[in-house]
């Protein structure tokens, strides 16, 4: 366990759209713990958190009169091009940054508006210089904010009470966005003046020199960090012994509790006769498979409907039945009785993505109005569901629920008809719900490559997001009365799984991504014009750059950056980064783009296992 991890700045998000690194906003040293800007931007730390109390501390090395610093947090819908508390989505009513403004001693925060705002004065006017240390304190869990002078909490407050915060849930003075976004320690600069400072985010209590080591050498409650004062109770260091992981998926605890033991991905080569596909590691109960060598159907089954049933996510295929493909499950992979071409033709290569559920044990779900069969691995946050549609019929606002078996609200939904001849609806908490009469019904399918869908007739979810319950089905494709159906939900979880959005750059130094774990896998699509689903994954491509993309929605061959021109992308310890100058499928500028990524290795830790 790498409990001496700690964060630094991350020098692969992006400083400026520039693709010179010599012009860019900001440089880096010492480590990456050492700040000079050059311009107005912000650069964010190298991890993320959405819960718990974090504190962190910045040595002001060279404060220019003119230069005004921005020292706090943001989210991942943060624009980095602009200094800290400007320039949130305007689409968005909570704060996307905040923190605190060295010239004017204020709070600041992005409201969404495109501009930012200056709160109040902080600690009776008392400014700091160089020399001075500030200390930021966070409470995820509450939505608090703190900054303390010197180890002096500025407004009088108390962390570890929770009182004299800067920001607050309801509006005391304004709500942090906090709610399925990662948060990142942030620091924005708005003159061209060297600002020059130094950050610790428990690493090093002398600042690399620039510091006396402080007086306390104070750790943490959890016993982790260098700190030069001491931490509030309750708050902790940014290091990986104490990032969270699931508590079903930490592979601290039991083997079982393994990445690699709820998702992995098999390739193989085709040999036309029965055959058994070992190398996983576990038992499989969703099977994903794409053709790589030449154009073919996307293959899925599942040990809920039976493996012998079979279904193409990416067309207008009703359900159907052959024993020459999957028929049925190992410990260690998947059984295949014959020569399908989907699956096994021979000389033809195959890549095969494998989600573990309950090895086939379902059990009837009464949450909704309509009961489900499920079959859930509540630690994966996955679960399988099939139903009968209830009172839907072609176009129609008709609604029920159904029960989904996890524990949290699922953030990725795949579903398709059985019996009929539909595309398969896909649902991502990115773009929500949809609804209404007039507006696109926010969903996205796999049998082409078009923006969010906007036929009317197709309506699915009503514009009511899933609960920890239940989903809202609605229309023909989720809930047609004379259908039977299956689907595929996730939710995602700490060190496992995530499922979020971002902004296409279009440069080389393409976007960075962060998931907290090294990817084994991960599905982008562009949500606001016409690009293909693409799929990369360690296993077709052992090193970085990954370039090996297949395409869910094409009947097409496997692609590579050369194919592509200039579509790849990096997976790295705590996410992924594209390569590719503005490819459509992975970061095109200024387009939005949906991603689901499962993991390899979580952010906690250093090594596979």
């Amino acid at each position: 366990m790498a409990n001496n991890n700690f964060a630094t700045l991350n020098p692969l998000a992006e400083l400026g759209t520039s693709t010179d690194a010599s012009t860019r906003y900001a440089s880096m040293s010492g480590g990456n713990l050492k700040y000079v800007n050059l311009t107005g931007n912000t650069a964010i730390g190298t991890m993320g958190v959405t819960s718990g109390k974090w504190y962190y501390e910045m040595l002001i090395i060279d404060q220019n009169s003119d230069n005004g610093m921005s020292v706090g947090w943001c989210n991942d819908l943060f624009n980095l091009d602009a200094e800290l508390g400007y320039n949130s989505p305007s689409s968005v009513t909570d704060a996307q940054a905040f923190g605190w403004y060295s010239q004017t001693n204020n709070l600041i925060y992005g409201p969404g508006n495109g501009t930012s705002t200056f709160n109040k004065s902080w600690g009776g006017g008392t400014q700091m210089g160089n020399g001075d240390i500030l200390g930021v304190y966070l409470d995820a869990d509450n939505g608090k904010f703190w900054a303390a002078k010197n180890g002096t909490v500025f407004n009088s407050g108390n962390p570890a009470t929770g009182t004299g915060h800067g920001f607050g849930t309801g509006g005391d003075p304004h709500n942090i966005a906090i709610s399925s976004r990662t948060l990142f320690p942030a620091i924005g600069n708005w003159s061209v003046a060297d600002a020059t400072v130094y950050f610790n985010f428990g690493q090093d209590s002398n600042f690399g020199g620039n510091k006396s080591t402080g007086t306390a050498a104070a750790a943490d409650g959890n016993g982790f960090g260098d700190f030069y004062y001491t931490p509030a109770s309750g708050f902790l260091a940014l290091c990986s012994g104490n990032l969270p992981t699931s508590t079903g998926i930490d592979p601290a605890e039991t083997d079982d509790d393994i990445p690699s033991k709820h998702f992995g991905v098999v390739t193989f080569t085709g040999n036309g006769t029965a055959r058994t596909i070992s190398g996983l590691g576990f038992q499989p109960d969703f099977i994903f498979a794409k053709k790589r060598s030449n154009g073919k159907r996307g293959y899925t089954v599942d040990s809920s409907r039976g493996f012998t049933k079979y279904l193409h996510p990416d067309g207008l295929f009703s359900e159907g039945t052959s024993s020459d493909g999957v028929t049925g499950a190992t410990s260690d992979g998947f059984t295949i009785g014959g020569s399908l071409d989907y699956i096994n033709e021979n000389t033809h290569t195959y890549v095969a993505w494998c989600w573990r559920a309950n090895g086939g044990t379902t059990a009837s779900n009464t949450s909704g109005t309509i009961t489900t069969t499920v079959q859930a691995n509540q630690a994966a946050g996955f679960s399988i569901l099939t139903y009968t549609g209830g009172n839907g019929t072609w176009g129609s606002t008709n609604q029920d629920t159904i029960g989904h078996g996890l524990t949290a609200a699922p953030e990725f939904m795949i579903f398709k008809e059985r019996n009929a001849t539909d595309a398969s609806t896909v649902f991502h908490h990115s773009v929500g719900a949809g609804g209404g009469t007039t507006a696109a019904h926010n969903n996205l399918r796999i049998d082409n490559h078009d923006a969010l869908y906007t036929n009317q007739s197709y309506k699915s979810f009503g514009g009511v997001m899933p609960t920890s319950t239940v989903i809202t089905i609605e229309g023909n494709t989720t809930n047609l009365s004379t259908s039977t159906h299956v689907a595929y939900v996730w939710h995602g979880v700490d060190g496992y799984s995530k499922f979020g959005s971002y902004e296409g750059n279009g440069a080389t130094d393409g976007t960075f991504v962060y998931t907290g774990f090294r990817p084994r896998m991960i599905f982008l699509k562009q949500i606001d014009g016409g690009a293909e689903w693409a799929c990369y994954d360690t296993e077709r491509d052992t090193g970085n750059m990954a370039e090996r993309c297949s395409e869910w929605d094409l009947e097409a061959a496997e692609k590579t950056s050369t194919d592509l021109s200039t579509d790849g992308v990096d997976f790295l310890s705590n996410g992924f980064k594209f390569r590719g100058g503005g490819g459509g499928r992975t970061n095109q500028s200024g387009r939005t783009f949906v991603y689901g990524a499962w993991a390899d290795v979580p952010f906690k830790y250093n090594v596979p296992f």
